[in-house]
């Protein structure tokens, strides 16, 4: 009777230490202020980065500018990609949950959907977000996505465009001039009588 209580222990104690080393691991690496936005299809999502090396020199890079890159999946468990730069390693046994973002070799980054254990460098965490909702946003198992990036929340502004189309003109009350009308129009910022 002991030795199964015994063992039942050391069971428990086995299945509560792996979910307290990734606890224990967050606490001990402690988190950043900067936030970090990820864009994938046009939708930002904010993770909290943790304070290391290697997040340090990842947002010192992305004062550079925002860096995108190719991520496809990977063992039904992340999206993963090449950054283009290579990144110091703060390698530790871990344990990932969805929304984990890791660096692997120092020059790829892992956006976590579902759970692995291995040696790597933690950066951050993405800020309130269900696993469904982490795989919907990364197109789990739905082939490669392009991944923004950015140390400030994007506007949602990319760029402003002129309409192609021909130029409109209009009435000195502002509303569009009807094909045939006489009078002082408005045409590209200049008046003209028609």
């Amino acid at each position: 009777m002991k030795n199964i209580i015994l063992l039942l222990a050391a069971m428990l104690l086995t299945c509560c230490t792996k979910e307290g080393e990734t606890l224990a691991q967050t606490k001990k690496e402690g988190t950043m202020t900067q936030k970090l936005y990820l864009t994938i299809g046009g939708v930002t999502k904010a993770a909290t980065l943790v304070s290391n090396s290697s997040t340090e020199a990842l947002v010192a890079q992305l004062q550079q500018g925002d860096i995108t890159y190719e991520a496809h999946d990977y063992g039904d468990f992340e999206k993963v990609g090449p950054l283009g730069y290579s990144f110091p390693q703060n390698n530790t046994q871990i344990t990932t949950v969805p929304g984990d973002l890791i660096l692997y070799q120092g020059s790829n980054l892992c956006i976590y959907y579902d759970t692995n254990s291995w040696n790597f460098t933690r950066i951050g965490k993405l800020d309130n977000m269900t696993q469904a909702e982490i795989k919907t946003w990364v197109n789990a198992g739905g082939g490669n996505v392009s991944v923004t990036l950015s140390i400030s929340k994007p506007t949602g502004i990319s760029q402003i465009k002129a309409e192609a189309s021909k130029s409109r003109a209009y009435t000195l009350t502002g509303t569009l001039a009807q094909a045939g009308h006489k009078g002082i129009v408005i045409q590209k910022g200049k008046k003209y009588i028609k």
